[in-house]
């Protein structure tokens, strides 16, 4: 008779464990940013004024902060598996519901599930994967799944436009990936109880002392996010106050996005070479930081010279988004059990951060001063986290 303990430990390194982790996020974030556009549309199509289509868009963020800082909590209390079903299935709760009442407030408070199971499955992913990389092969592992997370931002949107937006059957197809998402994670292996779950803190108290243990890392995430993720948000608007078409505006976010999504696997299979790997990706932290500065040295002359735009926003994408790989790989390699999962909460929440203060600052200093202030924010951020970085890595 096979022991228990073999059938519920799972080695680390584990293929079957990451296969599933892959599936189940692939088809689920498919099927989301399948279905955002197409609920921002049928509120166009229902009169909804923009303000009220805005606020119903940052709820999906307002669900992600309501949830994370408590996600270890919650692990603790049902479970890791547990709860990584509950934030496959919730979605798919939502995506019914979207399709069963045409009830504003109801959509709101079905578009906060969304966001509270987002927040879930970011953070329990993100260490799911670090439990399940082979060690030596960490930084691979995790650059493959940041590569697999920003291809879903083109296939979720292209299958929307294939099925059609007018389509009656487009919900159907959301409710289908979620579903096969929801499948997927099936196949996630069980695991031990963490080594430290009577130990380590959680809730707040657990966050701060991840943000004590590693500050400079989540100085790192919060400048990916910056400018990866809340920059792209405004690029449209700073294409257009640079004089770029409304198209050629739009595309500058696939430049970024793509720089992203192509820089994530390289960081992460050069961080796995290092002889010293900790001092490694610190080094790379510090090399993505430098580029970043130099890129935006450059914007005062983009509106002058047009064609500095575009890699300058490459750069942004690719740099910000390897900043978030490196931080990633840098927590897995460090922390198992519950205390990884409070470093990966801490690291979210600086990430989203970062998007959110680009997205609240840039729109305001771009209609003020495009050609001045936006880029002094810029320079004077990207040189205060250059100068962090370097003086940390000189000192480890």
């Amino acid at each position: 008779m096979t022991d228990a303990t073999t059938q519920t430990k799972q080695p680390q390194g584990s293929p079957v464990g990451l296969l599933a982790v892959f599936g189940s996020t692939f088809f689920e974030l498919c099927g989301i940013f399948m279905l955002s556009p197409l609920l921002l549309l049928m509120l166009k199509d229902a009169q909804v004024s923009t303000t009220v289509a805005g606020l119903f868009a940052a709820t999906t963020w307002g669900g992600v902060f309501l949830i994370t800082p408590f996600a270890s909590g919650l692990i603790r209390r049902i479970g890791r598996r547990q709860t990584m079903w509950l934030a496959s299935a919730a979605p798919l709760v939502s995506a019914l519901g979207f399709m069963l009442t045409e009830v504003l407030w109801l959509w709101f408070a079905l578009q906060l599930l969304a966001g509270v199971a987002g927040g879930l499955r970011w953070v329990l992913a993100e260490a799911f994967i670090a439990e399940f990389a082979p060690p030596r092969h960490l930084g691979r592992t995790i650059g493959i799944y940041a590569t697999l997370v920003g291809l879903t931002f083109v296939v979720g949107p292209a299958l929307l436009a294939w099925v059609g937006t007018n389509n009656s059957h487009a919900l159907w197809w959301v409710v289908a990936l979620l579903g096969v998402g929801l499948a997927w994670t099936a196949l996630i292996p069980r695991l031990p109880p963490d080594h430290d779950s009577h130990t380590a803190s959680v809730g707040l108290p657990g966050l701060w002392r991840a943000v004590l243990a590693h500050p400079v890392i989540m100085l790192a995430g919060f400048l990916g996010g910056f400018f990866e993720l809340g920059l792209a948000s405004i690029l449209p608007l700073y294409g257009l106050s640079l004089g770029l078409s409304a198209s050629a505006a739009t595309l500058l976010v696939a430049v970024s996005g793509a720089g992203g999504t192509l820089a994530a696997l390289p960081s992460g299979m050069v961080a796995d070479r290092f002889a010293n790997p900790a001092r490694g990706r610190r080094t790379l932290m510090t090399v993505c930081a430098a580029l970043i500065l130099l890129s935006t040295l450059v914007t005062p002359w983009a509106a002058e010279a047009g064609s500095l735009i575009w890699p300058m926003v490459a750069v942004w994408g690719a740099a910000g988004g390897a900043l978030y790989t490196l931080a990633m790989i840098d927590i897995g390699a460090r922390e198992k059990g519950l205390t990884l999962i409070n470093s990966t909460a801490v690291l979210v929440l600086t990430y989203t951060l970062g998007g959110l203060m680009a997205s609240a600052l840039s729109g305001a200093l771009i209609e003020w001063s495009s050609a001045l202030a936006f880029p002094l924010l810029l320079t004077a951020l990207a040189l205060a986290g250059c100068a962090a970085l370097l003086r940390h890595t000189r000192r480890f």
